[in-house]
C-alpha cells in the first residue's frame, strides 16, 4: 500500500524530492491535515505518481494535489571507522567549520539528526575533507 500525502500542485511532479519539516500553524484546523502530517519529520521523500485529486490549502496559495510517495536515503558524510554497510550508526555532524568545502553539506545534511540511529545502507567513496578527517560518503535510512 503505498504512502500518501498532499503537496502544492506546481510541486506534485513524478521523481521530485521533498524534505518534511512538519505541520505549519495553519494547518491545525484543516479537516486534511492527517493526510499531510502523516510523514517523518526530517526525513527526504520522493513522489512516485501524482494522484487527479486536488484540495484547497491554507498554506499553499494554490491548490494542493494527491501524491504517492517514498521514503528515500539521505546521504552523509561519516568517520570511515565506523562505516559498515548494513551497520547501525549515532549520527553526529562534522563540526569543522569550513562551508566553502565541497562536502560540506554532506557532514551537514539538512534531515538527519544529531544523536539520531540511522542504518548505513550502502558506502559510496572516500569523501575528501579540507581538516584532514578521514570521512566517507554513505547513505542512510
Amino acid at each position: 500500500m503505498p504512502s500518501i500525502t498532499l503537496i502544492s500542485e506546481a510541486q506534485a511532479k513524478a521523481g521530485g524530492t521533498f524534505y518534511y519539516f512538519g505541520p505549519q500553524p495553519e494547518c491545525e484546523g484543516c479537516k486534511l491535515k492527517g493526510v499531510c502530517t502523516n510523514l517523518e519529520i526530517g526525513s527526504m521523500y520522493e513522489i512516485t505518481s501524482v494522484r487527479g485529486q486536488t484540495h484547497d490549502c491554507a498554506v499553499n496559495e494554490d491548490k494542493v494535489r494527491a501524491v504517492e510517495i517514498k521514503k528515500v536515503p539521505q546521504r552523509a558524510s561519516v568517520p570511515k571507522k565506523s562505516a559498515i554497510e548494513g551497520g547501525l550508526i549515532t549520527f553526529k555532524r562534522q563540526e569543522c567549520g569550513r562551508p566553502d568545502c565541497s562536502n560540506y553539506r554532506s557532514c551537514h545534511p539538512y534531515a538527519l539528526e544529531d544523536g539520531g540511529k540511522y542504518s548505513i545502507i550502502s558506502i559510496e567513496k572516500d569523501a575528501e575533507c579540507l581538516i584532514g578527517e578521514k570521512l566517507v560518503l554513505v547513505k542512510l535510512f
